[in-house]
C-alpha cells in the first residue's frame, strides 16, 4: 500500500470515527464531515495520476465545488440553530419539534 492510499484511508477513517463519537456540538459534526470530502478529494486528485489517463478529470473539481455549497449550508444551519435555541449542541436540536 503506498503512503498516499495510507493516509487517504487514514483520514477518512479518523474522520468518520470522529463523526461517530463526538456529536456533541454540530460545529464538530460539520469539520468531520468536511475532512471526509478533504479525503474524497485527495483520492479522487490522486486516482488519475495513479493510472496515466491522458487528461485530468473533472470530477475532483465539482466534488470541491460540492463540497463548499455543503460547508457553506452546515454553517448557516449552525448560525440559524444558535439563534433559535442558544447553542450548537445536538442533543438540543429535536427535529420532531415545529
Amino acid at each position: 500500500m503506498s503512503l498516499s492510499h495510507l493516509s487517504f484511508y487514514s483520514t477518512f477513517t479518523l474522520s468518520s470515527l470522529g463523526l461517530a463519537f463526538h456529536r456533541t456540538h454540530l460545529i464538530s459534526a460539520l469539520l468531520c464531515l468536511e475532512s471526509m470530502m478533504l479525503s474524497m478529494y485527495m483520492a479522487m486528485s490522486i486516482w488519475p495520476i495513479e493510472n496515466q489517463t491522458p487528461s485530468p478529470s473533472l470530477m475532483p473539481i465539482l466534488m470541491l465545488t460540492f463540497s463548499a455549497c455543503e460547508a457553506g449550508t452546515g454553517l448557516a444551519m449552525l448560525v440559524a440553530s444558535t439563534r433559535t435555541h442558544g447553542s450548537d449542541h445536538l442533543h438540543n436540536l429535536n427535529l420532531l419539534q415545529c
